[in-house]
């Protein structure tokens, strides 16, 4: 079929992602995945993953964004990104060119964290167990309820040695409704859930990190359950939520500004 002997590897899967393949080397590992189906179906949720992303943000109008921003001119500076942890490159810079367009971006471009699909971690695993325990609860699916939030803030902020904060989402459809604490190993960790006027539930895990520093937002999902993680000034913090990743993206977003007293995005039409 192909001449080429180097053998297949991520560069390439993240190629046949991006649609930068050379034909017969696209040929090459079109036939590779065939003879390996683990690896297959990670491709393909990769690339659904990716045209759900472009299909969202489609509407955005490319006038809106800056020239320095326009995904054109990025792959013009840049050589094609590579390694495990970034295979869906190109989404990650769509993702990028919304808060461009939002208009906020520009005011804070060096603070916001782009996006990248992350394996599951231990504070996201966790996020989502605690998401899938009590989201469900219709009597007690918080210890402390919303009208209590002095109280609630302030416990929780003992407990985790931490400021917690209780961010305002209403401009996204979202209310409080309390919080609970949490065991996190030898630590603790704090659970905000909201709900809409649909009865959506969403929550906002947080719990000391185990790295200082920033890292960019990773998306990851579990079968019905969607959640975007990031690490900032040493806490961890999982937004966890039924709905899709344009939605709740756009919440993370929020929540990481208002947590570290930024300008708020604006709610997207």
């Amino acid at each position: 079929m192909s001449g080429d002997p180097r053998p297949v590897g991520e560069d390439d899967l993240h190629g046949l992602i991006d649609g930068r393949l050379e034909p017969e080397r696209q040929a090459l590992v079109e036939a590779w995945l065939r003879g390996n189906p683990a690896r297959a179906a990670e491709v393909s949720a990769d690339r659904a993953l990716r045209e759900r992303l472009r299909a969202r943000l489609a509407p955005i109008a490319e006038e809106a964004i800056p020239a320095r921003l326009r995904v054109a001119n990025i792959r013009s500076r840049h050589r094609p990104i590579t390694g495990r942890w970034l295979p869906i490159a190109a989404a990650a810079v769509l993702c990028l060119a919304v808060g461009g367009a939002a208009g906020w971006f520009g005011h804070a471009a060096r603070q916001v964290p782009t996006v990248t699909l992350a394996r599951t971690e231990p504070a996201t695993d966790d996020a989502v167990a605690a998401f899938r325990t009590f989201v469900v609860e219709a009597v007690h699916p918080v210890e402390v309820r919303a009208d209590e939030k002095p109280h609630l803030v302030t416990w929780l902020s003992k407990r985790l040695g931490r400021a917690v904060t209780t961010p305002d989402l209403t401009a996204y459809g979202f209310r409080l409704m309390g919080g609970r604490l949490l065991p996190a190993g030898s630590e603790a960790a704090a659970m905000l859930m909201y709900d809409d006027d649909h009865g959506t539930r969403l929550t906002l895990y947080s719990r000391v990190g185990d790295a200082d520093g920033r890292t960019v937002f990773r998306f990851a999902r579990e079968g019905d359950v969607a959640a975007f993680s990031w690490v900032d000034g040493g806490m961890s913090y999982v937004v966890t939520g039924r709905t899709d990743e344009a939605r709740l993206l756009t919440v993370a977003q929020a929540v990481d500004a208002q947590v570290r007293g930024l300008p708020v995005p604006p709610r997207q039409p």
